[in-house]
């Protein structure tokens, strides 16, 4: 096993696990304490094999387990939830009630988690409870974070001059696995999957730590053992909502050449509260005084997909761009989640499920073709086996 906690050559963060034990406490600098003291490292774990683990001592004691992932290997199915922006409401429990029947086995998360700072001096108690309402699924499967606006919490009137401090203290991550200089971006590898986590609220132009670490990145990923390449960040790329509309322009036009070049397969965001899918577009030939300045499509692009629609307090945004653009292929303003089911190296399954239908039902239901292994050369290697999957009769019959 690896020390998680130090730089590694390789990907191994999956080698062991985190755990961060959250309990109630009293006092903003107390809480502090006690979590960086509790926050531990389990070495030494098997893939795929579940394991339970105690709380607590005596009478007050509580056992919980997880399940750690499959070994890294290229047609290794996983099932992967997608939530964001979701608070703590009514509709928040709504989705993660929904999700808990997912089958999902881990979860992507695109950011604001507890919208603590909607409370009187970002009140930390918000935080506490968040944590207790998660609990039902983080104690049991592992949550791959990532931040949005509302944890950047900065508030010099109060004396906090530091960003995302309640987060960064709370919520840790593989970063130094991965080479990252900062918790606030890094990357994982869960079976069949290479998953790189951004901060669109961190630096990201050329030449920045964060632009430095994923245009290395990227080369690192080796698409014969993880042929799934998928991005997280906070603001959108392509946003057909008048809700923060282009505001994720500038990242769009530092890294989306790089998503088009390593043929990334889906980047998801949140912040939009409302569900979006794009196609496979993309705009890269455009500049100011050239170009097509309206995205096109294109088979080496990744799919753009917004679920910024977990349950926050702030309600659901309604005002989508009418008509609706032709790289926009499905949208709704309806709280919800998505689960991804990677099947094998070719294919997975996406689906987009609203929480008031009451049921397990999909909404949009999409069979992604891996954009690695799509072209002809690499599909000639392929046993019989992957091939019979071509079909969307094939694929649903495994659900």
């Amino acid at each position: 096993p690896v020390d998680c906690r130090s730089s590694s050559p390789v990907h191994e963060e999956e080698f062991c696990l985190y755990l961060i034990l959250y309990y109630f406490c009293l006092g903003k600098q107390s809480c502090n304490n006690w979590l960086m003291q509790n926050s531990n490292y389990v070495f030494g774990l098997q893939y795929n094999t579940k394991y339970y683990y105690k709380i607590g001592t005596g009478d007050s004691a509580r056992e919980f387990w997880f399940q750690t992932p499959p070994a890294i290997d290229v047609d290794a199915p996983y099932t992967f939830g997608i939530i964001g922006d979701l608070g703590q409401t009514f509709n928040s429990l709504s989705t993660l009630q929904h999700y808990l029947k997912s089958g999902g086995e881990s979860v992507l998360f695109v950011g604001d988690l507890s919208y603590a700072d909607r409370y009187q001096h970002n009140d930390g108690i918000r935080w506490d409870s968040w944590g207790r309402f998660v609990e039902r699924s983080t104690a049991y499967q592992p949550w791959i974070w990532n931040s949005g606006n509302h944890e950047i919490e900065y508030r010099p009137d109060l004396g906090e001059t530091s960003t995302f401090k309640p987060y960064l203290h709370r919520y840790s991550t593989p970063y130094l696995a991965s080479k990252s200089s900062s918790p606030m971006w890094y990357a994982v590898r869960r079976a069949s999957a290479h998953i790189i986590v951004l901060s669109s609220y961190s630096p990201f132009v050329k030449y920045t730590p964060q632009w430095m670490w994923l245009k290395g990145e990227l080369k690192r990923v080796d698409r014969e053992k993880t042929p799934w390449l998928i991005v997280l960040m906070h603001a959108p790329m392509y946003n057909s909502n008048d809700a923060h509309y282009m505001e994720g322009e500038s990242m769009r036009a530092a890294f989306e050449k790089w998503f088009v070049k390593y043929k990334v397969d889906l980047v998801f965001a949140g912040h939009v509260h409302a569900y979006e899918r794009s196609y496979r577009i993309s705009n890269i030939n455009y500049n100011v005084t050239s170009g097509n300045r309206y995205p096109v499509p294109d088979k080496s692009a990744p799919v753009y997909i917004t679920v910024g629609d977990g349950g926050n307090q702030e309600g659901l945004a309604w005002r989508f761009s009418d008509p609706q653009p032709d790289y926009s292929a499905f949208r709704e303003a309806s709280y919800g989640h998505s689960t991804l089911q990677l099947v094998n190296r070719t294919h997975a399954v996406y689906q987009w499920n609203r929480n008031d239908d009451g049921k397990h039902v999909p909404t949009d239901n999409v069979v992604f073709h891996n954009q690695y292994w799509a072209s002809n050369t690499r599909r000639r290697r392929l046993k019989k086996k992957h091939l019979r999957y071509e079909s969307l009769e094939g694929l649903m019959s495994m659900l």
